[in-house]
């Protein structure tokens, strides 16, 4: 068992299953732009690098003259609809409690208001001492500066801090840091590409956190 101070959470794919949303949001701006339409997997396949990278992605080489419009009809959408169908992780509330005396924050490639507007949602908010989004900062995962100056304010040593998320960038943020990582192996990312990153520890679920880290 590994004590630890502060914990560090992803958000999409670790705390809320929210790539339905995200995926309907992504087709209903191509369809819009009469763009043909993609699978829900390959849309989440582009999850994790910020709004800007999933509508490039998205949009493909050949769509590109589409971006600006694109991205504000898909911030439009899904700012009505990022609830229809998300819900939080298996165990997020049971994990919230038994940490309740650690420090903990979400560091998140998406947006800061949609991700505070979720968190309220579920009634998860309280639990967080910062929550820091893709525009709280001009830095994103997986760059240490993001999160070094939060390391510094709540006075931990790197090696009492865990990053934990279910993404190539959740697992080279705490790398590039020097914090562990803890990588939830049934979120967006196939395992084998998490594990081929050698994180720290690795989860099949949140409610692992409770033996990992007491």
């Amino acid at each position: 068992m590994k004590h630890i101070s502060l914990m560090i959470f992803d958000f999409d794919g670790t705390l809320v299953n929210s790539g339905g949303d995200i995926a309907a949001s992504v087709n209903y701006t191509l369809r819009t732009l009469n763009i043909p339409m993609m699978d829900q997997e390959e849309i989440i396949s582009y999850i994790g690098d910020g709004v800007h990278k999933l509508i490039e992605r998205s949009l493909g080489i050949n769509n590109k003259q589409f971006f600006g419009d694109a991205l504000k009809i898909f911030s439009d959408h899904y700012a009505e609809h990022m609830l229809d169908t998300t819900y939080l992780s298996d165990s997020v509330i049971e994990v919230l409690e038994h940490f309740q005396d650690k420090k903990k924050i979400i560091i998140t490639n998406k947006r800061k208001y949609f991700t505070v507007v979720m968190t309220d949602a579920f009634g998860i908010s309280h639990y967080f001492d910062d929550i820091i989004g893709a525009d709280s900062t001009p830095y994103k995962k997986p760059d240490p500066h993001l999160l070094n100056p939060l390391i510094q304010k709540f006075g931990v040593e790197n090696t009492d801090a865990v990053v934990i998320g279910d993404g190539v960038n959740d697992i080279m943020l705490a790398k590039n840091t020097g914090v562990l990582s803890c990588a939830l192996l049934n979120g967006l990312t196939p395992r084998n590409i998490l594990y081929s990153l050698k994180p720290d520890f690795a989860c099949e679920g949140l409610s692992e956190l409770i033996k990992i880290f007491g």
